[in-house]
């Protein structure tokens, strides 16, 4: 059974938020100590939500693109043109 768009939308997105929590964490208390990157909490908000946009699209299309099963057509494609 595949899922609705409203489901995967909503998998995405908790997906990507518990990425965004984790990138948030290992920024502030890995990447700045061992790099000495100098950033503030805001701006480091702001750089992790731009991703974080970016990784909800971007998750939402590939879960929406293998539900709708075009992965057969184009694996199909492939293995008509590259045999």
């Amino acid at each position: 059974m595949n899922q609705s768009k409203l489901e995967s939308f909503i998998e995405s997105t908790m997906n990507t938020m518990s990425g965004f929590i984790l990138s948030m964490v290992v920024w502030e208390f890995l990447i700045v100590p061992i790099y000495g990157f100098k950033t503030s909490i805001e701006q480091n908000l702001v750089i992790t939500c731009i991703y974080t946009v970016v990784s909800v699209i971007r998750s939402y299309f590939w879960r929406r693109f293998f539900n709708k099963q075009i992965h057969k057509s184009v694996h199909n494609w492939i293995k008509k043109h590259f045999k």
